[in-house]
């Protein structure tokens, strides 16, 4: 089961490779580059948006969330531009590339700030009355 999970979780990252490639072809609408720019930005940012060690919740963020964005992403390219990224992706992954979202771990930093911000300010807010 072990090695099933293994190689369901390389096809993922091989997918992901493929769409990081295929973002950048000039054939794939803009709203499905949109939204792969949010799927990317969180599967390959270093810095997971809800932590591991929260119970349950930060284990389905990478079970859940990441492949149904995958998903999602991929019925919105052309078949033709996805083959093409696929074949890319294949070599890139077996010379050892691999993507880091920089502009992820921004996204993820800029998202726990604005929620400790206004957890800050409502009790604030709160001890002022």
């Amino acid at each position: 089961m072990i090695a099933k999970l293994r190689m369901r979780a390389q096809a993922l990252q091989k997918e992901a490779y493929a769409l990081y490639i295929a973002v950048r072809d000039p054939r794939v609408p803009w709203y499905a580059k949109a939204w792969i720019g949010l799927v990317l930005a969180h599967t390959f940012s270093p810095i997971d948006l809800i932590p591991d060690f929260v119970p349950v919740l930060g284990y389905l963020d990478d079970l859940v969330v990441t492949p149904l964005g995958i998903a999602l992403a991929l019925k919105m390219i052309p078949s033709a531009v996805m083959s093409d990224a696929r074949q890319q992706a294949e070599g890139l992954l077996e010379q050892g590339a691999k993507p880091i979202s920089r502009s992820g771990a921004i996204l993820v930093v800029a998202v726990w700030l604005g929620i400790i911000v206004a957890i800050v300010w409502s009790i604030a807010r709160a001890v002022m009355r």
